[in-house]
Order: structure tokens, then C-alpha cells, then sequence
């Protein structure tokens, strides 16, 4: 076997090609939506992944107010923030986040899957959610596809 054959190629970021997809959230769990979201963004769906360059593709969101939790997440799971005063920890739970602005719950939960650094920064410019099932990225042409089929 002549091993000088079997090199790892790392792809540069001029040689990535990247493309939009579409997905609708509507009816879709949101771990499940997110981690296979996340892994097109990271581009770990290609053959040519590199894991320090941005090589993913670009995701719109659409129905993001109609994604669904499983079990009694929806009233029971608590998302916490701090404002950095004394006595300033707040908490508010999914349904109350889905009723004024239902893209951040997508957005918080896709967001803890992607890197912690500056490539994550990158990869999540890379993101649109939108509530509504319009957008206005149409001259991008993205393709539709069923995010139950991604892996």
C-alpha cells in the first residue's frame, strides 16, 4: 500500500463552495431541528469538512413560531439571564420567548451547538430565522430541503 496517496486535504476558505437551503421549522422538534441546522453550518455534511475554516453553507429558518418541544418543556424548561445588577437574575420559560419573539428560541438553542470562538461568530452570521413563512432572500435561490433527511 503506498500510504503517500492517502493525504488529508484541508480546504482554504477562497476554495469553499457554500450554498442556501431552506428549511421549515414548522412541527419540527427543536434539539432535533437545531443539531442538524448545526451541522450544516459547520459544514460537517460535506466530504470536504475542515474543522478551522468556515465551510458550511447558509441556513433560512422559515414557521420558526410553530417549532414544537418534546415532553413539558415548553412550560417547564427555564432560560436564565443575568443583567449584571445585585438581584438581577432573570428566568422565563419557552412559551413565554415563543409569544414575543419566536426566533430566539431557535437562535438560543443553535447557537449553544456552534463553537465557542470566532469561527462559531462566523458560523452563526451564516443563520436567518424568521418567524413567518417569509423571507427575503429569494435572489439567493435556496433549495428546500427536508431536514429530517440530514445527518
Amino acid at each position: 500500500m503506498n500510504t503517500l496517496s492517502y493525504k488529508t486535504v484541508s480546504i482554504r476558505k477562497e476554495d469553499v463552495q457554500k450554498e442556501w437551503f431552506l428549511v421549515d421549522a414548522e412541527n419540527q422538534t427543536v434539539g432535533r431541528l437545531a443539531t442538524r441546522v448545526a451541522n450544516i453550518l459547520r459544514g460537517k455534511t460535506k466530504p470536504s469538512f475542515t474543522p478551522h475554516v468556515d465551510c458550511g453553507d447558509n441556513v433560512i429558518i422559515i414557521n420558526a413560531e410553530k417549532i414544537v418541544f418534546s415532553g413539558k418543556k415548553m412550560t417547564d424548561k427555564i432560560y436564565q439571564r443575568y443583567t449584571g445588577y445585585p438581584g438581577g437574575q432573570r428566568e422565563t420559560t419557552p412559551a413565554k420567548v415563543l409569544a414575543t419573539h419566536p426566533e430566539r428560541v431557535l437562535e438560543h438553542a443553535i447557537r449553544g451547538m456552534l463553537p465557542k470562538n470566532r469561527l462559531g461568530d462566523a458560523l452563526y452570521r451564516n443563520l436567518y430565522i424568521y418567524a413567518g413563512p417569509e423571507h427575503p432572500h429569494q435572489g439567493q435561490t435556496p433549495k428546500l430541503i427536508n431536514i429530517n433527511d440530514v445527518r
